[in-house]
């Protein structure tokens, strides 16, 4: 992986906490897939909604085994920006899923509320209108991150650089399926 270096031996640690819970299905269908269901949101201790996708607020994050300091770390990330899922909450600790399907906890402090995508798989053609026949913006490789504007149906206005237009929504990780975004 280029941007996520392992730290160290993965530890197996059991929480036997009642917060702990089975992950929810949030991944987005690769092309041709259906797409799967996902469960209804509940609200987490912070009030707001989980799942919820965020992003990464620093260069540098701690991915640890459990919710605390004491916890040892299992995977540093190192791009701000990057997309995550926050599936479940311990206090100030968020326990988050990457595009992989890697688990772990971050400090909530690490983490912001900006919509991020990270472009999936392979290059991507933005598009000027949403549509598969418009004209193309820029030429986007796999794992570039943008800033996520709105969805219309299948398609999400996407802003990196100085650039924006349109993807498809299954052409990028950090949306479910039929979430709406104004």
């Amino acid at each position: 992986m280029t941007s996520i270096a392992q730290f160290g031996t993965v530890t197996a640690i059991l929480l036997t906490l009642a917060l702990h819970t089975a992950p929810l299905a949030a991944q987005t269908p690769a092309e041709g897939e259906p797409a799967p269901r996902i469960q209804a949101q509940h609200q987490g201790e912070s009030g707001l909604p989980l799942p919820r996708f965020v992003s990464l607020r620093a260069p540098k994050v701690n991915l640890r085994t459990g919710p605390g300091v004491r916890y040892p770390i299992d995977w540093v990330y190192n791009r701000a920006g990057l997309p995550l899922e926050i599936i479940d909450e311990f206090e100030t600790w968020r326990r988050v899923r990457d595009w992989e399907g890697s688990e772990g906890w971050v400090h909530q402090s690490m983490l912001s509320g900006a919509r991020k995508v990270m472009i999936r798989d392979k290059q991507r053609l933005l598009r000027d209108e949403p549509d598969p026949a418009a004209a193309g913006v820029a030429l986007l490789a796999p794992g570039v991150i943008a800033n996520l504007d709105r969805c219309v149906d299948a398609w999400c206005r996407i802003e990196i650089q100085e650039r924006s237009g349109w993807l498809r929504r299954i052409d990028v990780y950090g949306l479910y399926p039929q979430e709406t975004v104004p």
